[in-house]
């Protein structure tokens, strides 16, 4: 049930996000970063860094932010490709479900001396998704009035 709502969130992102063109999917509405092109940029790295660095205690995992950069995931212009960082997105969430599949709920993150359960994580992505889902879609209607599931 847990990976079914975190699925449904994944989804209904990258639907939200389809048909839009490059350029707006990385046109800034806000004063912040924020794009609908970067929420997806920055879920692939929350997903890459929750399941492979902190649940399975994988090293150099690829992320685009860096201590110099900590907002470098957000960081996307008009000539980067939106199916492109989809892709990329949906990539990042079938190595989670790879990583996720190897344990149970209860086990302990390999880092962070096992503060974190498995199933501490993956309600915390439904929880961080589906905020970032609520972004993307008022993002969205503002863009090209698209609204809906």
């Amino acid at each position: 049930m847990l990976e079914g709502f975190l699925d449904l969130q994944r989804a209904t992102i990258v639907w939200k996000a389809r048909g839009l063109s490059d350029a707006d999917a990385a046109k800034r509405l806000l004063p912040s970063l924020t794009t609908v092109s970067g929420m997806l940029r920055h879920l692939a790295d929350v997903e890459r860094s929750w399941f492979r660095e902190d649940m399975d205690g994988q090293e150099q995992v690829p992320v685009h932010y860096t201590d110099d950069d900590p907002d470098g995931d957000f960081r996307v212009s008009g000539q980067d490709s939106l199916e492109e960082i989809i892709v990329e997105y949906e990539l990042a969430c079938a190595e989670s479900r790879e990583v996720a599949s190897r344990y149970a709920l209860d086990d302990l993150s390999a880092a962070g001396e096992g503060r974190f359960s498995l199933r501490w994580i993956i309600l915390h992505l439904i929880e961080e998704t589906a905020r970032h889902l609520g972004h993307v879609d008022i993002l969205r209607e503002q863009l090209d009035g698209v609204t809906g599931e």
